[in-house]
């Protein structure tokens, strides 16, 4: 049974626009998922099925539900490309120590403290 959104876009094309909305290459994406870069190329280009084995992680990677990745809600969350660079940069904070994540987010919070003082 299909669903007017999943006429929309088969797998591999979702998947390489939900990739692309989150601000991920594929050598990214293919890193977190533990496979190759050229797995995830053949999913989006050669597949119209999802891979069982990686459907879990996928979701979990690309922070969104098993219904919006097979094309039977639509995706809810869309980055700008502005926003997805700085989602990029906020994933590489993850390899950062402890103390050094914890730092960034009290320098993140100063920054918007001083924003919304500077509007208001």
């Amino acid at each position: 049974m299909k669903t007017k959104h999943a006429d929309r876009y088969n797998f591999g094309e979702r998947l390489a626009r939900i990739r692309k909305q989150r601000g991920l290459s594929q050598e990214q994406l293919a890193k977190s998922l533990g496979v190759s870069r050229r797995v995830i190329a053949y999913f989006e280009v050669e597949s119209h099925n999802p891979p069982a084995k990686l459907l879990h992680s996928l979701v979990k990677v690309l922070n969104v539900s098993i219904d919006e990745l097979l094309g039977f809600t639509p995706i809810k969350q869309q980055l700008d490309p502005e926003k997805a660079a700085l989602w990029r940069k906020l994933k590489k904070a993850e390899i950062l120590s402890r103390k050094d994540r914890k730092t960034l987010l009290d320098l993140l919070n100063a920054l918007i403290i001083k924003s919304k003082v500077k509007n208001a």
